[in-house]
Formats: structure tokens, C-alpha cells, sequence
């Protein structure tokens, strides 16, 4: 008979939080440093010469975005540095020859990946209150953009652990991907600013929704439609969950 679902997602969840816990210095306390020094350079020293954005100061418009990149980085890279850690010791096999569902693997793992996020993005906003008062109009909003961008990437951290197959292939989609995308996803600017072409290149980059409708909640306005956000947040979680699934349920990059 197989066990509830809940015993091995508890369980795996559980042993991803705990981890996590366990080296605060290495999972938590570096992004708050390099934010630190961010919200310093850019904003306090950089952002006194730059005009206000949207209505509030630059040092408050670039607090969302900061706040998602961590949330960005830290999901993606726990679910990718544990699930490939476990590949790589060979204790993975020990979930996929029981009788734990895949999908509670992904969420399990996820699960991990979400709290980090979350944890991390939400000590960054307390740093930025030692530089400057945040108004967060709509909570709601901010919550639900911050779970599920930390759900996108850490089904993207899954996928690209699932097709690691060395270490040095862990850090390739975090330096090549995600900050060329973090970088230009309206972290630092809006993209108001950047001439007609630029502004429509932006629009393909889909950190760019995520930052602005976390950006939305915050201050009640952004540079794309926070419903065409959602809506594309919704579509990744769908599509990544189930490719992960798929390769899941193949053994692709887990079975010799």
C-alpha cells in the first residue's frame, strides 16, 4: 500500500527547509550583503542624482525589483544546487525507487526553492527600510507575485538539475541566464525611459512581467499590464511544472 502523500512531502520538504537553516551563511546571508551594497551604490549614491520615477524616489522604485531578483536567484539556485547534489551522491535513486509520486518530488523540492525565495527577498525589504520607507499598497498582490515567481524558478532550478551533469553545469544558466535577465528586466529602470525598440525587446524578457506586477503592488502602477503579468507567471508555472513532470516520469538525466 503506498504511503499518504503527505508522510514524503513532509518529509522532503522538511529536509530542503532544515538545510537551508542549517548554512543561513552560504543560502542566506550573501544576497543580503550584495542587496546591501546595491540599495548603497545605486541607490543612495546613484540614485540622489536621478529624478523621481512614477512619482516616488529612485531608491523606492528599485526596492521591488531587488527584492524579486533575490527572489529570482535564491529559488532557482537551492532547487538546483540540492536536487543535483542528491543526483550526484546518488541518493535520488532512493526516492524514485519509492513509491513517492513525481509530482510530490517537484513540489517537495520546489517547496524548498519557495522558501528560500521568500526568506531571502523578504530580508532585502528589510534592509531597504534602513534606506528608505516602502508603501506596499497591495499585499495581496506582492504575495501572490513573490510565491509565484519563487514557484517558476524553482521548477526552472529542477529542470536545469535535472539535465546537469557536472557541477560546473550548475552555475552555467544562473551567470548566462538569469542575470542577463534579472539585469534587464526592469530591475534598475523602467523601460519608459528606453527609446520605442528597446522598449519592445524588453517585452519579450519575461522577468520583466514579474518584476512589474511585484512592482505594481507596491506602488500602484507599472509599464505593462499587471493582468498580462499574472497571466504569463500562470503560463510558466503551468509549462515548467509539467516538463519537469515529463522528464521526471522518463528518468531523463536520473536513470543509466
Amino acid at each position: 500500500m503506498k504511503a499518504p502523500v503527505a508522510v514524503p512531502l513532509y518529509t522532503l520538504t522538511k529536509k530542503e527547509v532544515v538545510r537551508i537553516f542549517r548554512i543561513w551563511t552560504q543560502s542566506l546571508l550573501p544576497s543580503v550583503v550584495t542587496t546591501s551594497l546595491y540599495f548603497l551604490i545605486f541607490g543612495a549614491f546613484i540614485g540622489s542624482q536621478v529624478r523621481d520615477i512614477g512619482g516616488v524616489s529612485y531608491m523606492e522604485f528599485i526596492v521591488p525589483g531587488l527584492v524579486m531578483m533575490a527572489i529570482v536567484t535564491n529559488s532557482f539556485m537551492n532547487v538546483v544546487s540540492s536536487f543535483f547534489g542528491n543526483k550526484f551522491q546518488k541518493s535520488i535513486e532512493e526516492l524514485l525507487v519509492s513509491p513517492t509520486p513525481n509530482w510530490v518530488i517537484l513540489l517537495g523540492y520546489s517547496m524548498g526553492g519557495i522558501v528560500r525565495g521568500l526568506a531571502v527577498g523578504g530580508l532585502v525589504l528589510l534592509i531597504a527600510y534602513f534606506f528608505t520607507q516602502i508603501q506596499i499598497m497591495n499585499p495581496v498582490l506582492v504575495i501572490t507575485f513573490a510565491i509565484l515567481t519563487a514557484l517558476v524558478f524553482s521548477f526552472a532550478g529542477l529542470l536545469n538539475g535535472i539535465f546537469a551533469k557536472k557541477f560546473d553545469h550548475v552555475s552555467i544558466v544562473p551567470t548566462f541566464v538569469l542575470t542577463p535577465l534579472t539585469y534587464l528586466g526592469g530591475v534598475f529602470y523602467s523601460i519608459e525611459t528606453l527609446p520605442e525598440f528597446w522598449q519592445n525587446v524588453s517585452k519579450v524578457n519575461p522577468v520583466l512581467y514579474m518584476v512589474d506586477g511585484f512592482r505594481f503592488g507596491f506602488f500602484g502602477f507599472s509599464d505593462v499590464s499587471v493582468l498580462t503579468s499574472f497571466i504569463i507567471l500562470a503560463v510558466f508555472v503551468v509549462i515548467l511544472g509539467t516538463l519537469d513532470i515529463i522528464l521526471l516520469n522518463r528518468g531523463v538525466g536520473l536513470r543509466t
